[in-house]
């Protein structure tokens, strides 16, 4: 949720200040992108994923703080809201067993996390939106107790001079207000980073868009908000409504929106920092004293701190990162896409279709963004995030024929993008066990044409039928969720419906 941060109210200067110091900024990422002042590649990837804190009855706990005292871990931090939590795994270079030896220290670090969380009546679920929060759970007095989040929300809400309207119109339509940006901390996601050499960030960063909305298809695990069944990834919409700074008005002048998908394939990393500066005003105006000018003609590696925070509040899909780390600059990627869970080998897995599929697609010869639309590429997203795995996308042909056709994101995915995730992978180095094992997950889950947001709404729909109120059912399919979460089995082979209660003495 970005940088730590620590400062009072704002006045006209500070914000005239901090846009000086932007534009400072962003000369000297200019300046560092020419003097090619990066450090090496070094095919490094790191991961971060959200989680929520439950009670035994798979309502949402608020008692984040307690249970980060227990965990007492450097990896664990607070997120946005008190039932939120978010694990950090170390970076690890790309290849050879790199996803299992991934996947060995998750189940490691959330066994650990779900043992302490225990000690408080309290569990851990990995979900994309969990489906038994109530409007009533998502208000600011349940933001979590950090200074970054309450200046943030006071920020947001300045600009937006109104409540929030959240409507989502999917298999059911949600229409309701708030009054903060608390709703958006019922969107619990897993962070995909890449460090990348400034050469190859705009090929990876397209490559990136491209396949955002083949991510969503396989990985969707959000349908429900506030009892109501949504989209199939109901997060993007949520986030999209809950940080929006617009009102109508702005909205109908087509002012972009803080939570953004883009409008056009790159040419630079430069291109992004410098979209924040013109299209964003800053909600944020926190100056440090560094001259990053200065520091450049003097040999450094200025922090740029200004266009960090900045960047940090401007949520794309695919966001573009800097970062001086021992004293030398790199860039990332962070694919932001995805939903956290179901279970380990379920987030490992979409991690190895990722970085096998842009790996892939950035080095093609003819590049998939010179022949993608970048409005298809936008439209996919959405496609995907509404219907899952049904989604039909849009994408080139290959062969003679060439143009974009309309195509079943399953046949997509199987027929052309899980090859060519094999093939990244390859070029990574990863080896042939760990390719088959995490992408044969992906094939799977396209073959039964389920993953986590189907599994969730058959669940939901047997337990109607068995006769279950709406809340009641919703929360017998969380308790079955974190149940079947905990034996480790991917999504793909988890038993749809709710268990037939044991009867009293057997």
């Amino acid at each position: 949720m970005g940088e730590k941060v620590v400062a009072g109210p704002f006045d006209l200067s500070d914000r005239h200040r901090y846009r000086d110091k932007l534009r400072d900024c962003l000369t000297g990422l200019g300046r560092l992108l020419e003097e090619k002042r990066f450090d090496r590649p070094r095919n490094l990837m790191g991961l971060e994923i959200e989680l929520n804190l439950v009670d035994g009855d798979g309502q949402p706990r608020m008692m984040n703080a307690q249970v980060l005292e227990r965990i007492a871990s450097k990896d664990f931090q607070t997120e946005l809201a008190m039932f939120n939590l978010e694990v950090n795994i170390a970076p690890h270079r790309l290849g050879e067993r790199v996803f299992d030896r991934l996947a060995e220290e998750l189940r490691t670090s959330l066994a650990y996390a779900d043992r302490k969380a225990g000690e408080l009546d309290a569990g851990i679920v990995m979900i994309g939106i969990l489906p038994t929060l109530d409007r009533d759970d998502l208000v600011s007095s349940n933001l979590s107790d950090v200074d970054r989040y309450t200046l943030l929300n006071d920020q947001i809400v300045a600009a937006r001079g109104e409540d929030f309207k959240l409507d989502i119109d999917g298999v059911e339509r949600l229409v309701c207000t708030s009054r903060s940006i608390a709703p958006e901390a019922a969107c619990t996601s897993v962070q995909l980073h890449l460090q990348v050499t400034p050469d190859r960030f705009a090929d990876v960063w397209n490559a990136a868009q491209a396949v955002s909305a083949a991510q969503i298809a396989v990985g969707a695990n959000a349908p429900f908000l506030f009892g109501h069944e949504l989209w199939r990834e109901s997060r993007p919409p949520l986030f999209e409504q809950s940080t929006d700074t617009r009102p109508p008005e702005l909205q109908a002048q087509g002012v972009r929106p803080r939570t953004w998908f883009g409008e056009r394939w790159i040419d630079s990393a430069y291109d992004l920092f410098e979209e924040n500066l013109r299209y964003y005003p800053a909600l944020l105006p926190i100056c440090d004293d560094e001259d990053p000018l200065r520091v450049l003609d003097e040999g450094g590696a200025p922090r740029l701190s200004e266009l960090v925070l900045h960047n940090g509040t401007i949520y794309r899909w695919n966001r573009p990162v800097y970062e001086v780390v021992d004293e030398v600059p790199h860039l990332r990627v962070e694919n932001r896409v995805l939903p956290a869970g179901p279970t380990v080998i379920d987030v490992v897995a979409n991690a190895a279709f990722y970085y096998g599929l842009v790996r892939a697609l950035a080095e093609e010869a003819r590049p998939v963004w010179t022949k993608l639309p970048f409005e298809d590429a936008a439209n996919n997203f959405e496609a995907a995030c509404r219907y899952g795995i049904d989604a039909r996308l849009r994408w080139p042909r290959r062969g003679r024929l060439g143009g974009v056709a309309e195509v079943d994101a399953v046949t997509l995915v199987r027929e052309e993008l899980l090859p060519l995730a094999a093939a990244g992978l390859d070029a990574w180095g990863v080896e042939p066990a760990d390719r088959d094992l995490y992408l044969g997950v992906i094939e799977e889950r396209c073959r039964r044409r389920t993953n986590g947001a189907r599994w969730q709404a058959e669940t939901f729909h047997a337990g109607l039928d068995k006769g279950l109120s709406r809340d009641a059912a919703l929360a017998a399919t969380t308790r079955r969720y974190r149940e079947l979460m905990l034996t480790g089995e991917p999504v793909h082979g988890w038993p749809v419906g709710l268990p037939e209660p044991v009867p009293l003495g057997s």
